[in-house]
């Protein structure tokens, strides 16, 4: 699932206060979705939070179908808000959808309940459909989605963003200077900090086999779609094909299929690809790693900022990252974990893994440990929890 709500959500309860997420039932965010056994709601506690699941039409990309999801979740907290806002009375109500129309009844519900209501920015709605899917401006849904986003800056108490470059843009669409907190996505330390399961005897008994040969193992680890840019690193496997060097991608996705079938096409006997591990074994695979690859197709839209959590798996397993990233911050230069190198640029990305291999060892795990202290003091879970709850205040 989209874990950021729930970590943040254990937090507070932790610190003594009472959460409650509402959420739709059919979301592409989510391995697996509740199963409401045609039931219209489900309330159930989790780890002592409260979800509320509302029924909604299920729906696959980005068409009709989760235009729908979005108008049935939306109206069905309008019917439910002032029975959400008896029942729980929330000191504070947070519209966190990845679109904004859930401001609307979310500001009903806080009104109803005398509670400051703030505004979570994942994603930039309507600039995204806009910019990514050529949506014109003057499109009803694009239209809407305007409003919607600039009652969210007029209205809300305060705004959180996950991107950290967005503060112009909010601006320009009403909302206060005053009201912008950034608080990035983050992990849980104890996830990482223990001893880590050992990796299945399969996958182990590759890596071991390319260590006893010496190749410098650079990973993958995460979803193989068109946005990871991950025929780029084949490119880059292309061109060192004489390099004791492995690729080593591990996960799943829409394109693993195509990437492997590129691979055989062009022999590139040096690209191994591993299935999809359960989020228990992650820590000990990116461990193996000599070097962590993260890259992104070029989008206008990184000018505002990206939050990648596969980065921050990197930087807490220790690992030097090779980061091709075009975007509004660069968070490997700024914790000196690593190198940056122009993105989609499979020239660049074998510069990068040179410069990196020719370099100490010492040096390296240097990098690595840099990443990990960056993200222990500042995007860990109970720091940005903490950090939240102020905006709340």
């Amino acid at each position: 699932m989209e874990y950021r709500p729930y970590y943040l959500a254990r937090e507070w309860q932790r610190l003594g206060h009472r959460v409650r997420i509402i959420a739709s039932a059919h979301s592409h965010v989510r391995t697996h979705n509740p199963d409401l056994r045609g039931h219209s709601r489900l309330d159930e506690v989790i780890d002592d939070i409260e979800y509320t699941w509302f029924n909604t039409p299920a729906y696959s990309g980005n068409g009709v179908g989760r235009a729908l999801n979005m108008a049935a979740f939306v109206a069905r907290l309008y019917r439910e808000g002032p029975g959400l806002a008896r029942e729980f009375r929330p000191d504070a109500v947070i519209a966190s959808s990845t679109y904004p129309l859930d401001i609307w009844p979310a500001h009903k519900i806080a009104r109803l309940s005398g509670a400051r209501l703030l505004f979570e920015v994942h994603d930039l709605w309507p600039l995204s459909p806009m910019e990514l899917g050529g949506y014109s401006n003057r499109h009803p849904f694009i239209m809407l989605l305007q409003a919607a986003e600039n009652y969210a800056c007029r209205h809300a108490d305060a705004v959180v963003s996950i991107l950290p470059k967005v503060r112009e843009h909010l601006e320009a669409h009403g909302m206060a200077p005053h009201k912008l907190h950034l608080i990035p996505n983050g992990t849980d330390p104890a996830e990482w900090l223990g001893a880590p399961s050992p990796l299945p005897s399969s996958v182990a008994d590759t890596l071991a086999g390319l260590r006893r040969r010496g190749h410098f193992i650079v990973g993958f680890a995460g979803s193989h779609g068109v946005a990871n840019a991950l025929e780029t690193l084949l490119s880059a496997a292309a061109l060192m094909r004489d390099d004791p060097v492995t690729f080593v991608l591990a996960g799943g996705g829409p394109e693993k299929e195509r990437l492997q079938q590129r691979a055989r096409d062009e022999g590139l006997e040096k690209v191994c690809f591993l299935d999809p591990l359960s989020k228990e074994y992650v820590p000990a695979l990116l461990a193996s790693f000599d070097l962590a690859y993260i890259g992104l197709q070029r989008q206008p839209l990184f000018r505002f900022g990206v939050a990648p959590n596969k980065l921050i798996d990197y930087m807490m397993a220790a690992r030097p990252v090779l980061y091709a990233i075009e975007a509004g911050n660069d968070l490997v230069s700024e914790a000196g974990c690593g190198i940056s190198v122009t993105a989609e640029h499979a020239t660049a990305v074998v510069q990068g893994i040179r410069a990196m291999r020719a370099m100490d060892p010492h040096q390296r795990n240097a990098m690595g440990l840099r990443g990990r202290k960056f993200v222990l003091e500042n995007l860990t879970y109970p720091v940005l929890g903490q950090r939240f709850l102020k905006a709340c205040a």
